[in-house]
């Protein structure tokens, strides 16, 4: 017999006051982002990207040489050549030069950007605090509904970035899409999906809660960042195929693509975050059929999540199939990613608010 647990109301007030302390501190950091984006100067990105507008007759471009002058002993100078370090772009047509996919290459821009990640990293203890005194405040794990759903996803989110930061990966450019995201995912939970802290509806006293809803929240979280560096590549791409053809972009377009890493680097970076989670989330549809089997007397049963959770699985499989075996790179593939990603998306939030089921206990 399971008893039920009370509810602490004041670890349920301390840990919205928490979530709303976060999103201010969201805030501040969004606008540092900003103001490393705006204020800093073009990075090493932007200034070798800018040279695919140059004279391409040169005859060291042509021979994808660089020449450099050196003095000779005895007075005068020579001429030696060393190869150019460039990255080929995925669309295979040109040569674009890779960088470090900071927003400010200048000291200034350096100075906020590095405020901006403070700023993100302290917001992100705020909000994984808000998230554990949500837990705390019922004794279980704290994504029984939709509210509480979004505070983990954002929190897991911002958890992967500060991450991949602390392992030395230059992912500083994700910082701005990223915090934006998840003030308006906050902003959605705090007055939309808001639930008031209560105890589990009986489906979902089992042990695999904090198994399969965990690792989905993981999964999305994952899956969400390659989203953003695929949107992202697939306005470098164009940008930089317009420099290649000797157009000039507006000034808008200037100021923003020109702080991205190269489109090669997105690309190959969007792909291997997808395929890295893939597994797993191959592991949340096998774990969420066990559960079902447990609570629900069946493995399967065409239920729209478990249909919604398949159907993505499917498209994520075709997109690592197809850049496995078709040699898909480039906009086919992102446009593929971004399917997929839609899909989960929908499963996300479609299938909980317009779509009754088995699993339509999500407090919305």
């Amino acid at each position: 017999m399971i008893l039920a647990a009370t509810t602490n109301e004041s670890l349920a007030h301390t840990s919205n006051y928490l979530i709303y302390s976060a999103m201010a501190v969201y805030l501040l950091a969004f606008f540092a982002h900003m103001a490393e984006w705006i204020l800093g100067s073009r990075s090493k990105v932007a200034r070798t990207a800018a040279a695919l507008t140059a004279d391409a007759s040169s005859s060291a471009a042509d021979s994808g040489t660089v020449k450099v002058q050196v003095a000779k002993k005895g007075g005068g100078t020579a001429v030696l050549e060393r190869p150019k370090v460039v990255t080929r772009s995925s669309s295979g047509n040109r040569d674009v030069p890779d960088g470090p996919g900071a927003a400010g290459g200048d000291v200034k821009g350096d100075l906020y950007g590095r405020i901006a990640v403070s700023f993100t990293v302290l917001a992100f203890l705020v909000e994984f605090s808000g998230v554990l005194t949500r837990a705390l405040s019922v004794q279980r794990a704290p994504w029984g509904n939709m509210y509480e759903f979004n505070l983990t996803f954002s929190t897991v989110a911002v958890g992967v970035y500060v991450t991949l930061l602390a392992l030395k990966k230059n992912v500083r450019w994700l910082g701005l899409p990223l915090v934006t995201s998840v003030l308006l995912d906050l902003g959605l939970a705090v007055t939309v999906l808001y639930t008031a802290s209560d105890q589990l509806v009986p489906a979902l006293h089992s042990y695999w809660l904090w198994i399969h809803v965990s690792t989905a929240i993981f999964c999305g979280a994952v899956f969400y960042v390659g989203a953003v560096a695929t949107i992202l590549y697939l306005f470098r791409d164009r940008y930089e195929a317009k420099l290649a053809e000797g157009g000039k972009p507006g000034n808008f377009a200037t100021s923003v693509l020109e702080r991205l890493p190269a489109a090669a680097s997105l690309d190959k970076f969007a792909y291997r975050v997808n395929a890295a989670v893939f597994p797993l989330w191959t592991f949340t549809i096998i774990a969420g059929a066990i559960w079902a089997g447990d609570a629900w007397g069946r493995y399967w049963g065409w239920d729209p999540k478990e249909v919604w959770s398949f159907i993505t699985w499917v498209a994520y499989a075709c997109y690592l199939h197809a850049r496995a075996t078709a040699g898909w790179k480039g906009r086919k593939a992102a446009t593929l990613a971004l399917l997929a990603f839609g899909c989960w998306l929908f499963n996300y939030y479609g299938v909980n608010i317009f779509v009754n089921g088995k699993h339509s206990y999500a407090g919305v």
